[in-house]
């Protein structure tokens, strides 16, 4: 089975995270997509980068969520969560590209 990349896994648990939460108006209920797909990117991490990798990008990843919040108030819930999820990629790239 092919795997997907684990850049994708974090961006679509930022993006879907706030999604479900929006839409659902269940906070608890995005907040579990966001946690399911950063397990899943973090098991990915680890596997391709080591333990230290895995930390470091699941730290950026729980950072990415944090950070969101504060850049809505002043770009916008959406452009927030757009701008997040493709640093969040981009960092999950350029950490676990060559390996």
């Amino acid at each position: 089975m092919p795997r997907i990349p684990s850049p994708a896994i974090a961006a679509a648990g930022l993006v879907g995270g706030y999604a479900v939460a929006r839409w659902t108006k269940k906070r608890p209920l995005g907040g579990a997509v966001l946690a399911v797909a950063g397990g899943v990117a973090a098991r990915e991490w680890r596997q391709v980068g080591g333990a230290k990798v895995a930390a470091g990008l699941g730290t950026a990843y729980i950072a990415a969520f944090a950070g969101s919040h504060p850049l809505a108030k002043k770009i916008g819930a959406w452009p927030a969560v757009f701008s997040v999820a493709g640093g969040m990629a981009a960092a999950s790239w350029a950490v676990t590209r060559g390996k």
